[in-house]
C-alpha cells in the first residue's frame, strides 16, 4: 500500500531525517520529556521492557526490605533501558507503561512535559530507539543517560495531528503484530512437533508393529521387546570442562577458542561470543581438546525455549577447549552419537532432571544426573535408522521454522519502517486516520 506525502516540506537540519513537513516544529527531547526522580516502589510487582511494552517481570512482590532498590513506574510514564544497548530491533528498549510497576534504578523513567498525545510520544521514543541511539555511538558505548537523550533533536506535529498519526499507527501496528503472532504461533507448534518426533522415535522405535515389553521405568513406559534398558553412564564417558581462570582469557584469534556454556545452542555450537586461551607446551590441557563428533551439553540452564542445549562438535568448530559448566559425552561404542543427542533432547530426559531444578534460580544439571538417566538402547542398526528419520523430519521442521522467522523479520522491518515514516512525516496519514474514525 502506498501513502501520499505532505504538500510542503522544509529542511530540518538533521542528516538522518532529511526534509520534514513545513508546519512541523523542531524540538529537543529535553523539552519533550523530563526525567522522573527515582522514587522507591511500594509493594508492586517488578517489571521490565519486552518488545516495546512494559510488562510484569515476575509474580514476586517488592517488599519492605527490597523496595529501596527499585524505582516506581506508573501507567502513563515512559521507560527506557539505557544499558546493554541492542540495535537489531528484536527487543525495543523503550516503552509507554500501561501498568503500575517497579523497575531497577538502572532504567530511565520519563514523564511528558508537553500537552502531547502519549501514544504519539511512544512512537517518538521508538524513533529515538531506531535512529538517535545509533548516532550516540551504538555498539561502542554500552550505556546512555537522559542527558544524551535530551540533547537529541526531533520534530513534533501539532497536537491534533499527533492524535491522528497515533491512531493510524495503533491500528496498523496491531494488524502487523497479529500477523507476527500467527507466525510465532506456527514456530511454537513446529517446536512441539520436533520434540514429539524425537521423543517418540527414541522411546518407541520406527516399527509400530514391534512387540513391546514393560521397561520397568515409569518415565519410559513400554519399549520394543528386543531393546535393552540401562543407565546412561554405562554407555558413555563424561568429561566436565576445565576451570580456566577468566583473568587469563584473551581475544587473540590465533589462540584456541574456549567452548563455554554460552556457545552451546540447540543442536549446534554458536560462536557469536568467543574468548581464547593461549596454549603452552606441557600445559596438561590435551584431554580438554574437543574432537569432531563429540557431544557437548550446557550444564547451566540446559533447557531453553528452543529446546535442550545439546550439540555435536563439527570440524569447523575446532580447535576448541572445554570450559567448566560444559560437559563432553563420548559413547563407548554401543550408542550412536546422534542417537545419544536425541535421547538428551527428548522430553524423557527433561522429566528426569526437571524435579531437581524446579525453583532454582539458575537450573544446573550434574554428571551424576546424566549417568543415572535410564535410556532405551536399540541395536545400532536401528539407532542409525532412528537418527536418519529424526534428521529428515527435523530438517523439514527447521525449513518451515526458517520461513516463519523470515516472515517475522520482514513484518518487523515493515512495522519499523511504517512507524518511522509516519512519525517523521515522510508519509501523510491524516486522512486515513480520519476515514477510519468516521
Amino acid at each position: 500500500m502506498s501513502f501520499p506525502r505532505y504538500p510542503q516540506y522544509k529542511e530540518c537540519g538533521l542528516k538522518w531525517l532529511g526534509d520534514v513537513p513545513g508546519h512541523w516544529m523542531p524540538i529537543r527531547y529535553k523539552n519533550v520529556f523530563r526525567e522522573k526522580d527515582c522514587v522507591s516502589g511500594d509493594y508492586l510487582p517488578s517489571g521490565s521492557i519486552s518488545f516495546g511494552m512494559v510488562v510484569f517481570k515476575t509474580d514476586s512482590i517488592v517488599n519492605e526490605s527490597t523496595k529501596a532498590t527499585y524505582q516506581e513506574v506508573l501507567a502513563g510514564e515512559f521507560l527506557i533501558n539505557p544499558i546493554n544497548l541492542n540495535y537489531d530491533l528484536k527487543s525495543l528498549r523503550t516503552g509507554l507503561s500501561e501498568i503500575d510497576t517497579c523497575v531497577s534504578p538502572a532504567y530511565i523513567v520519563l514523564q511528558s512535559k508537553l500537552a502531547a498525545n502519549k501514544n504519539y510520544l511512544k512512537y517518538q521514543l521508538h524513533l529515538f530507539d531506531v535512529f538517535h541511539m545509533k548516532t550516540l555511538g551504538a555498539g561502542v558505548r554500552q550505556t546512555i543517560t537522559f542527558g544524551d537523550i535530551g540533547a537529541c533533536l526531533t520534530i513534533l506535529p501539532p497536537l491534533a495531528e499527533q492524535t491522528r498519526i497515533a491512531a493510524f499507527l495503533d491500528r496498523e501496528t496491531t494488524k502487523i503484530d497479529g500477523l507476527i503472532a500467527e507466525q510465532q504461533g506456527l514456530i511454537d507448534l513446529l517446536k512441539e512437533k520436533r520434540q514429539a518426533v524425537i521423543s517418540h522415535a527414541v522411546t518407541k522405535g520406527l516399527n509400530p508393529q514391534a512387540p513391546m515389553k514393560p521397561s520397568g521405568i515409569e518415565l519410559l513406559g513400554d519399549v520394543p521387546a528386543h531393546w535393552r534398558v540401562g543407565k546412561c553412564g554405562f554407555y558413555i564417558n563424561i568429561l566436565s570442562g576445565f576451570a580456566f581462570p577468566s583473568s587469563d582469557f584473551t581475544m587473540n584469534e590465533n589462540a584456541t577458542k574456549l567452548l563455554r556454556g554460552i556457545n552451546v545452542g540447540v543442536a549446534q555450537l554458536k560462536w557469536d561470543e568467543v574468548v581464547y586461551w593461549n596454549r603452552k607446551p606441557g600445559d596438561g590441557l590435551d584431554v580438554y581438546e574437543m574432537r569432531t563428533g563429540d557431544v557437548v551439553i550446557g550444564m547451566d540452564r540446559p533447557l531453553i525455549s528452543e529446546g535442550m542445549r545439546v550439540a555435536k562438535v563439527e570440524e569447523s568448530d575446532l580447535p576448541c577447549l572445554l570450559l567448566q559448566r560444559v560437559a563432553s559425552l563420548k559413547s563407548r561404542g554401543e550408542l550412536h552419537s546422534d542417537y545419544l543427542m536425541a535421547l538428551l533432547a527428548s522430553d524423557m530426559f527433561v522429566a528426569h532432571f526437571a524435579p531437581e531444578t524446579t525453583g532454582v534460580s539458575v537450573p544446573h544439571i550434574s554428571p551424576e544426573q546424566i549417568n543415572t538417566f535410564d535410556i532405551p538402547v536399540p541395536p545400532l542398526v536401528e539407532q542409525n535408522a532412528i537418527v536418519s528419520l529424526i534428521a529428515t523430519e527435523t530438517g523439514k521442521v527447521k525449513s518451515l521454522t526458517v520461513e516463519a522467522e523470515h516472515a517475522i523479520a520482514l513484518l518487523t522491518e515493515r512495522r519499523t519502517a511504517l512507524i518511522s515514516a509516519a512519525v517523521t512525516g515522510q508519509i501523510d496519514v491524516r486522512h486515513l486516520a480520519e476515514a477510519n474514525a468516521a
